[in-house]
């Protein structure tokens, strides 16, 4: 059943209404940048904020130049949804070029990651509508389902990670859709409000002492002997060390980096306010959900248990909501037909990067440190990063993470502009038809 269209919906993150009363506050004009910093962050998001967050607690000078509004990239325009995010490794790819042991080390370094977030957030009170809700991943083909459940015992030999096999007979206690053929429950994965715990570390960040300025593109990095000169516009300032932080946004001056990254627009939309018994019949006991699409999309129950939410890929490059809106609305009313009268409140879209191995890197380039591609999964993984890339500027040893270990390769002739996708996606989708 097709939905009924209506473009009466707001251009704009859902999640920007929520805090809408108290959004970050400007950050400080740029006549107020000092000559000299420790470190200069360039990329405003979960990334750059968290490892200011750590420099800062370390006594560091630290700057965080952000090109747009602080809020308005991915940090603020994801789903919310938070786990290990073992399903994007690619674990047998990975296996193939670094073996089982690098795999294995990543895997108990994700949920580590995972655990630090959940536990940071808590520790900090970040009040941003932290849910250890569960997550139901549905079997999209009937051969997905084993593979599912092979993927689940096998991580479980190696990670204390709960998985509970759901049969199609069963899964209608956890979602109320007939398109799958059964899933795994992950018990332990939550949500949260992205924009509000973007919005609590910002708080933290400037509390600690961290400089942030906003609508602030770095257009130079220069290296001065053991120094870098960061330039924005005709402003100067040098610092120690330089992280790169900018993943699904990067350009400018960071070509080098943009030739590894693969940005790919990820759109949502946002259903009315509708009753709950409408709500629970989509999702019964309020978790995330996902699928085993190659052309996935995502979906959850808003915060307050009152909306859908509903994600995906936007089909092209450009921000494009009349596209993009009919593509994921019509998806969501073909696995629920409950939904075709819902109308959409909020439509939008944002960034994110993937990279060619399909794990997220950190490490050093040109002296500058970075830290990027998430490959759809920044919620945990950003933040983690952030933490990490900041402890190697300080040199500590808590520094060290197996993702440093892959190499951040490119392809020959890459400029960053991804003129493949179009092809790929439209191959992605055929399998998805064809069930491989």
């Amino acid at each position: 059943m097709l939905a009924k269209h209506s473009s009466n919906y707001i251009h704009a993150p859902y999640w920007q209404a929520a805090i809408a009363p108290k959004k970050p506050e400007a950050s400080l004009n740029r006549r107020d940048l000092p000559d000299r910093a420790d470190t200069v962050i360039v990329g405003g998001g979960y990334t750059g904020i968290s490892a200011a967050i750590t420099l800062a607690r370390a006594g560091q000078k630290v700057v965080v130049f952000e090109a747009d509004a602080f809020g308005n990239g991915a940090s603020s325009r994801n789903g919310g949804m938070l786990g290990p995010s073992f399903s994007k490794l690619g674990e047998n790819g990975l296996e193939r070029q670094y073996g089982r042991e690098q795999v294995h080390a990543t895997i108990r370094e994700s949920l580590s990651a995972f655990n630090w977030l959940v536990n940071f957030i808590r520790d900090e009170q970040i009040d941003c509508d932290l849910q250890i809700c569960g997550r139901f991943r549905g079997a999209s083909h009937p051969g997905h389902y084993a593979g599912l459940i092979e993927q689940a015992n096998e991580i479980a030999k190696i990670v204390d990670f709960p998985a509970i096999e759901i049969s199609r007979v069963q899964q209608g206690e956890e979602v109320g859709s007939n398109a799958y053929y059964g899933g795994v429950v992950y018990p332990t994965d939550g949500a949260v409000h992205p924009a509000k715990l973007f919005q609590g570390l910002c708080e933290i960040a400037k509390r600690d002492g961290a400089l942030l300025f906003d609508h602030s593109p770095v257009c130079q990095v220069t290296k001065n002997n053991s120094q870098f000169i960061v330039s924005v516009d005709d402003k100067k300032i040098t610092a120690d060390h330089v992280i790169i932080a900018t993943n699904g946004y990067t350009g400018g001056p960071f070509g080098k980096f943009k030739r590894r990254l693969i940005p790919i627009r990820s759109a949502m939309i946002a259903t009315e306010e509708l009753p709950e018994s409408v709500i629970r019949s989509v999702s019964p006991k309020l978790r995330c959900h996902g699928s085993t699409e190659r052309l996935s999309v995502y979906y959850r129950p808003s915060p307050d248990g009152k909306r859908i939410l509903f994600g995906g890929r936007s089909l092209g490059y450009g921000d494009c909501p009349q596209i993009y809106h009919k593509y994921l609305q019509n998806f969501m009313t073909r696995l629920f037909p409950q939904l075709s009268n819902a109308k959409l409140d909020y439509v939008w879209s944002g960034k994110i990067a993937y990279t060619f191995d399909h794990v997220p890197h950190i490490g050093v380039m040109d002296g500058m440190h970075y830290a990027m591609g998430y490959c759809g999964s920044g919620v945990g993984r950003a933040n983690y990063f952030g933490r990490k890339i900041a402890q190697k500027v300080l040199n500590q040893a808590e520094g060290h993470t197996i993702f440093e270990e892959f190499p951040f390769k490119t392809r020959p002739f890459y400029t960053g502009h991804p003129w493949f996708l179009p092809a790929i996606m439209k191959w992605h989708s055929l399998a998805d038809r064809l069930g491989f």
